[in-house]
């Protein structure tokens, strides 16, 4: 299969993690004779250094005519810390989800036994999570109309959502329900908000079509305790965009890292593929940032295509990796590896069709192989 790849890598650390989500998508084109061509372009606050626009009109023609986007990080703290500033990186990110159709973003949280000891929660409240978040991205309050009065004192932003817009999402979330465990959860505020009634209207009747999928309803405040004190009872959580913006992030905690967790925006034409954490300016350059989420961005990307032993591949060198120790220094304070290192043995491990391997770690510090 050949699959044009258009790649943003942005700011921060994204370029860093980016490069080894396409070191791995390489190894996999290797294995299985596919050809996937990368194009960069520049997007966030390095295009509005470059361009003076967060989101230039070529890498946005780049992204509409590509096959998908392996998206990395964008952020920048002149611009974070500049309350001032008309032109914001984030802009960019929220134009292209809009030009692009953008409309599911979709979380995976998955818990690694190797790791249950690295989240801040017990062990035995985590163990057996494994949830996909199904948010919706192009509506809301974050979309909706937005005022403020001429004296600066009063503002307001419009929540609005149409039933098109929930329809489509939720039949994507049912869909998904029907190949894991057949569990939906639609959290909203439908004690309060008009709009969240509509979501729970219309994600009813559309229940009717998937009689094999349970559906089940919580509050978002309930939801956001839910998450914490009994993780492992969701399969799918499908939501809207400000809700969706919110447990994503406090599900993104559990397992650990938040360098572990990987996103896709579904739209009718293509998708885009991207860790769900920032650019963390602070480790840029250091070969520290965790890999592994950009990395099962790939894998996420492989599966849109259908490629499911192709992603499957990725996710079992993943879990080596990880139960073998060879990870970076937010996974492991004490004994740790670079950025290029867990790339280079996720992709070593993809090749190397065997089920039975001895690890060397003495020649990974010397950039030898590291399979025997």
């Amino acid at each position: 299969m050949k699959i044009n790849i258009a790649v943003l890598s942005g700011d921060g650390i994204g370029p860093e993690v980016t490069y080894q989500s396409i070191k791995v998508l390489n190894a996999i084109a290797e294995k299985y004779s596919h050809t996937f061509e990368f194009t960069e372009a520049p997007v966030g606050a390095i295009a509005i250094d470059q361009t003076g626009n967060p989101l230039p009109e070529d890498t946005l023609t780049l992204c509409k005519e590509s096959d998908a986007v392996l998206f990395g990080a964008i952020g920048d703290p002149k611009y974070d810390n500049d309350p001032t500033a008309k032109v914001r990186p984030e802009q960019g990110l929220l134009k292209l989800r809009k030009e692009l159709g953008l409309f599911a973003n979709i979380r995976p949280a998955k818990v690694f036994d190797s790791l249950l000891e690295q989240s801040p929660l017990k062990k035995e409240i985590i163990s057996g999570t494994d949830l996909i978040i199904y948010r919706e991205l192009t509506g809301g309050i974050y979309f909706g109309e937005k005022k403020l009065n001429e004296e600066g004192t009063v503002a307001s932003d419009l929540c609005e959502y149409s039933k098109p817009e929930i329809e489509r999402i939720a039949h994507l979330a049912f869909k998904a329900a029907q190949s894991r465990r057949k569990y939906l959860t639609l959290v909203d505020k439908a004690n309060v908000l008009e709009s969240s009634r509509l979501w729970r209207k219309v994600v009813t009747e559309i229940a009717n079509g998937y009689p094999d999928v349970r559906l089940d309803f919580l509050f978002v405040d309930n939801a956001a305790m839910q998450m914490i004190l009994n993780p492992s009872q969701f399969d799918v959580i499908l939501t809207e965009n400000m809700f969706g913006d919110i447990i994503s992030d406090e599900a993104s905690v559990i397992g650990g890292s938040i360098g572990l967790l990987a996103s896709a925006s579904v739209g009718e034409k293509t998708a885009l593929f991207e860790p769900i954490h920032g650019s963390y300016p602070q480790a840029k350059g250091k070969g520290i940032a965790n890999p592994i989420a950009s990395i099962l961005s790939a894998a996420m990307l492989l599966e849109h295509f259908g490629l499911f032993d192709e992603a499957n591949d990725i996710h079992k060198a993943v879990d080596f990796v990880l139960e073998k120790g060879i990870v970076t220094i937010d996974l492991n304070k004490t004994n740790y590896y670079s950025t290029d290192v867990v790339g280079d043995a996720i992709s070593e491990l993809i090749l190397s069709n065997n089920t039975d391997i001895y690890l060397n770690k003495d020649n990974i510090l010397i950039g030898k192989s590291i399979l025997i």
